[in-house]
């Protein structure tokens, strides 16, 4: 079963795999799109919507026409998408997303988009880069060590977004010499031991697709969520403490014949996990409708077995496949992000636009781990030289202190504003206490 985001998100993860091409690679589109969601909730209320309230680019204008374009259907739609997966976080892929602006550019357009975005995404003042960095060791599992961008004083708004997991699969891989993985493979000869499906907990599969013919297919899934056995280690509380019964995390491996172009191994792969956890997927072969005997992608032989399938005939799979790990970074500006400043643009009247992704991976016997941190800067032009009179403020000799009340509570002003509760006359100052010599928590 699929949600309303895989085809939007599929047609984005093209984009941003081709721009890699075919080296090895990994990347998060989720990632990325969910920032360019963040930014369509800021298009006009009329053109956001697309013409009939719910449809993709057809029918919108200029700037906002090429943000959907790269959304893959309506902004209107992509927020509320987005607002969906962020308010409702997934037990084992932690997700975080923030828009901070530099303070003195706020404007009435910056604070109702700022209003409107999911509450799950942070909003504030700029953080300097050590901050940055913080934010995205924190919210990636600690597997992005610094953000994907670098803060310069151009910058007046920044928005980012985290996915992570690191799981354990809920039924280990066994091990095999490499040489299972066929004479023909480039890695038979460099590796010495890969990964084999063990007798029972992972799926695999021969299936025919439209993008890349024939390919052979496996499905490891993680420990479920919340069962203590690791399957949910990403350091997070399971969404709130809501029902996490259901919630789990498969990864596809998808291989198709060698020369098959990777964009169209890509797309297959997409439309095969859209369903990988069905009974029967889609496009399944029947080993009985394969030829006998070996192919790049796999051997087929037939031996005599005591069976109790009903037409006598029974299909078994095992599959070989590679550990593997890739850490990589993306230049996204050209994937949908000059288009989502230039919306942005009217708010703070940043017109340069920068976005990046940083993202690591690792696929292992034991389990999966993968983050992925993206950020996008809006930049101004450095204004002309001018001078500035900057004041350093001494408190070197005996003052006055009063502690007073605020109480603005929505529109109304509470009888407590204003109010002196302490005062004072400082004359014996103290030196700053030893407990105070450390740094906050999280500065």
């Amino acid at each position: 079963m699929t949600t309303h985001l895989h085809a939007p998100l599929a047609r984005y993860a093209a984009r941003l795999h081709a721009s890699a091409g075919d080296r090895h690679h990994v990347a998060s589109p989720l990632g990325a799109w969910l920032l360019l969601a963040l930014c369509a909730s800021a298009a006009p209320a009329g053109d956001a919507a697309g013409p009939d309230g719910n449809a993709g680019p057809a029918g919108l204008d200029g700037d906002v026409a090429d943000l959907a374009e790269a959304l893959g259907t309506a902004p209107a739609r992509a927020a509320r998408i987005a607002a969906d997966l962020l308010d409702a976080p997934h037990p084992l892929v932690p997700s975080a997303t923030a828009v901070w602006h530099r303070p003195g550019t706020e404007t009435a357009g910056l604070d109702a988009w700022r209003a409107a975005l999911p509450r799950a995404t942070g909003t504030g003042p700029l953080p300097d880069q050590a901050r940055l960095d913080a934010w995205a060791r924190e919210h990636s599992l600690g597997l992005i060590e610094r953000f994907p961008l670098a803060l310069d004083p151009r910058v007046v708004l920044a928005l980012a977004s985290a996915v992570a997991t690191r799981i354990s699969w809920a039924t280990p891989f066994d091990l095999a010499p490499a040489g299972v993985l066929g004479p023909d493979s480039p890695w038979a000869g460099r590796l010495t031991r890969v990964l084999r499906t063990p007798a029972h907990g992972h799926r695999a599969w021969i299936a025919t697709t439209p993008e890349a013919g024939d390919v052979a297919v496996h499905v490891a899934a993680a420990q479920p969520a919340g069962n203590g056995a690791g399957g949910a280690d990403t350091g997070t509380d399971g969404g709130g403490g809501t029902d996490t019964a259901g919630a789990g995390l498969s990864v596809v491996s998808v291989a198709a014949a060698p020369g098959v172009a990777p964009a169209d191994v890509l797309a297959a792969a997409y439309r095969i996990a859209a369903a990988a956890d069905a009974d029967e997927p889609a496009g399944r072969r029947s080993l009985f409708d394969l030829p006998l005997g070996d192919t790049p992608l796999w051997t087929l032989r037939e031996e005599a077995v005591r069976t109790f399938a009903p037409d006598r005939r029974e299909q078994r799979h095992t599959a070989a496949l590679p550990c593997w790990s890739a850490r990589d970074e993306h230049d996204l500006t050209g994937i949908g992000f000059a288009a989502a400043g230039r919306v942005l643009a009217p708010l703070v009247g940043a017109g340069d636009v920068r976005a990046r992704q940083a993202v690591a991976a690792r696929y292992s016997r034991y389990g999966f781990a993968a983050a992925a941190v993206t950020g996008m800067f809006a930049r101004v032009s450095l204004p002309p030289l001018g001078v500035a009179r900057v004041a350093e403020l001494r408190f070197g000799h005996p003052y006055a202190v009063v502690a007073v009340a605020t109480d603005r509570r929505g529109a109304v002003v509470g009888p407590w504003h204003g109010v002196p509760v302490f005062s004072g006359w400082v004359a014996e100052p103290d030196d700053v206490a030893d407990a105070d010599l450390a740094d906050p928590p999280g500065a």
